[in-house]
């Protein structure tokens, strides 16, 4: 008995996690499609935004410091802007 409930457990288990992966799949590829047409509607600012979400991603913790060129990348949008948008 108590094997049979172990491998019932296991084929549950199993099967959870094969669902899960297949949501996972999917919402991942809904993500990848939003992006896509993000970035087609407009590629500088979807650029703009992957700068931007960069920095956020950089910057780990409270009192965190990051020390840059001003002629680096990270810097290009801010440069360029003129305050008009």
């Amino acid at each position: 008995m108590r094997a049979a409930a172990d491998r019932e457990v296991t084929v549950i288990l199993a099967n959870a996690y094969r669902d899960g992966q297949l949501i996972r799949g999917e919402g991942d590829a809904k993500a990848a499609e939003i992006y896509a047409s993000a970035y087609n509607r407009d590629p500088e600012f979807y650029s703009f935004y992957r700068s931007m979400d960069a920095y956020r991603k950089s910057m780990g913790k409270q009192g965190d410091l990051l020390v840059l060129d001003p002629d680096s990348d990270f810097f290009r949008y801010l440069n360029e802007s003129d305050g008009s948008r």
